[in-house]
């Protein structure tokens, strides 16, 4: 795997607001669509990564073509874990944002985070934009909205003139890209875990990373909005079984963790406090514990 690594760095003297790190695994369309998004709504100028997994579909040639992103190549498929880890010899700024390649950008997604940050005050946090789905699949942060499931049948004119009406307020549980963090936090907690490739649960273990360090301010951010098509490498990857693993590893499923200790999706009050642990959840995590054993 090391052996076939290609790290390329071709923007060193610009001054990036943010380092945005983009896994795709042959999806050009996609990638070429979520990169134009950037380049067409961003408030700020970013550096922008490409992690290459086979680019067998020209996705290579075409992220080579275009001078300003920097990108990781590997002839095999990293995943999420170690393709978002070997990124960080070529961060250049002080932030890192993971996206989703099917992911389209609204106008101004950054502006709004960079205010959330300012106000802020200090880098103990993990920010997310919120999402726009076509579809409702009860997850409680995102905005459903149909402006299309694919490139083909997509709405761009109507969702851009639209999404500053769908209105979400910023909510508790920051754990699944768009996400922000500074780098200081990414090294502290050793970036994503390399257990969890190719990626299934490796979000909320970094969530949990983030809090077993200290951290308090988990927040979604209602303004920050993208469109997000929707799982468009994860339905081909062969998945690993993060659950088991975050509930080895930690003591406790990921559901438990983020809606005890995370409140996901309830409406943002402030930095959280220590979640109170009562027998019930002890001995309902020990007993799934002991049943996965």
């Amino acid at each position: 795997m090391i052996q076939d690594l290609k790290k390329v760095q071709r923007n060193s003297a610009v001054d990036f607001k943010y380092s945005l790190l983009i896994p795709t695994w042959n999806n050009l369309e996609y990638i070429k669509f979520c990169v134009a998004s950037i380049r067409k709504n961003s408030f700020f100028t970013h550096q922008i990564v490409i992690v290459i997994n086979e680019g067998k579909d020209g996705t290579l040639a075409w992220v080579e073509s275009q001078p300003d992103l920097d990108y990781v190549y590997s002839a095999k498929n990293l995943g999420i874990c170690y393709g978002l880890n070997v990124c960080r010899s070529i961060i250049q700024t002080n932030y890192v944002v993971y996206l989703n390649d099917d992911m389209y950008l609204l106008p101004e997604w950054d502006k709004a985070l960079n205010d959330e940050i300012a106000a802020i005050g200090h880098n103990n946090f993990i920010l997310s934009g919120t999402m726009i789905e076509p579809t409702n699949t009860g997850n409680p942060c995102v905005v459903v909205k149909d402006y299309g499931n694919s490139i083909e049948n997509f709405q761009e004119a109507l969702l851009l003139s639209e999404f500053e009406t769908l209105i979400k307020e910023d909510w508790f549980g920051s754990t699944w890209p768009p996400i922000i963090l500074p780098v200081n936090l990414w090294d502290l907690v050793g970036g994503m875990s390399i257990e969890f490739s190719p990626g299934m649960y490796s979000d909320p273990d970094l969530s949990m990373k983030l809090w077993m360090a200290g951290v308090r301010v988990f927040k979604g951010v209602g303004k920050s909005k993208v469109y997000h098509f929707g799982s468009k490498s994860t339905k081909r990857v062969k998945k690993n079984k993060g659950s088991d693993t975050f509930l080895m590893k930690w003591g406790m499923t990921s559901g438990s963790f983020v809606k005890t200790y995370l409140k996901r999706g309830d409406k943002y009050l402030g930095e959280l406090p220590e979640p109170e642990i009562g027998l019930l959840f002890k001995w309902k995590n020990k007993f799934k514990r002991m049943k996965r054993c």
